[in-house]
């Protein structure tokens, strides 16, 4: 019998527990001391951008969102967390949820998203880190896991100061 097949879409309420859980499995509880953390503590991601992958009716990726104020930029975004349930690494699911949320979020008009992640891994998406570089973050961070990409292009390029939170 074959698996159902992987579905992409939007984030529901209802999906909020399995989340939690899924990444809690991937990061375990010490992500709450983590410096991105800080900067969504207490806020909701953004309804719009959130997506999941199922299959059936089991939820096993994520990708969320959070606004972030950035001096010299009209509208950011702060990625994370992507979380794919280790059943199904190597699968393409990551990838399928970063790109179909770039491009929602493109389409919507914002003109950044930033991350900490693993470079070689979110290089191919096209952040790096040279657009981050006048960036700071309100925590301890390796600064070579911090990158950026522009949704409109140069909207980094005077980019400066802390990464402060939006309480939306």
């Amino acid at each position: 019998m074959n698996a159902p097949a992987v579905l992409v879409r939007a984030e529901q309420a209802e999906h909020g527990q399995d989340i939690d859980s899924l990444v809690d499995l991937n990061f375990g509880p010490d992500r709450f001391r983590k410096t991105a953390y800080r900067l969504r503590d207490g806020l909701d991601p953004l309804d719009d951008l959130g997506l999941v992958a199922t299959q059936g009716s089991r939820l096993i990726g994520t990708i969320r969102f959070w606004q972030v104020a950035v001096q010299g930029v009209s509208s950011t975004l702060l990625l994370g967390p992507i979380a794919i349930h280790p059943d199904f690494h190597g699968r393409g699911i990551g990838r399928a949820l970063m790109n179909a949320s770039l491009e929602n979020a493109k389409a919507q008009g914002w003109d950044a998203v930033i991350l900490v992640g693993d470079e070689p891994y979110y290089r191919r998406f096209g952040f790096t880190r040279s657009l981050v570089q006048n960036l700071a973050l309100p925590g301890p961070v390796d600064l070579a896991r911090f990158l950026g990409l522009e949704l409109v292009d140069g909207a980094l390029k005077h980019a400066s100061g802390m990464v402060g939170r939006v309480e939306v």
